[in-house]
């Protein structure tokens, strides 16, 4: 039988890993993204691969904000500034014109 509490020590170990990284590089970097797309900009290839990754990531983060819900705040917040990252980086790639490097 798993001990419960390990369990949740182990999600908030998890929790931490992943504020840690939120805020040494996944905010920072999600932050000039948003300010990219904002501007009109494309979002790069890269750029694409770090949304997949971090809303993968996303995946486990809400995973344990229903376990914890002290971090059900961050984990709604970050979800939506990557969403409206995403929507707005559709909307400039489909007004882009053919061709164009903006």
């Amino acid at each position: 039988m798993r001990d419960p509490s390990k369990s949740k020590q182990r999600d908030k170990g998890t929790a931490q890993v992943l504020l840690m990284r939120l805020e040494s590089t996944r905010l920072p970097y999600a932050l000039k993204l948003k300010e990219k797309v904002d501007r009109g900009e494309r979002l790069t290839d890269f750029d694409t691969r770090f949304l997949k990754r971090v809303m993968q990531e996303a995946g486990t983060a809400r995973t344990l904000a229903v376990k914890l819900p002290e971090y059900q705040e961050v984990v709604a917040r970050m979800t939506k500034l990557y969403d409206e990252i995403t929507r707005k980086g559709l909307e400039n790639e489909r007004t882009a014109a053919p061709g164009s490097d903006k």
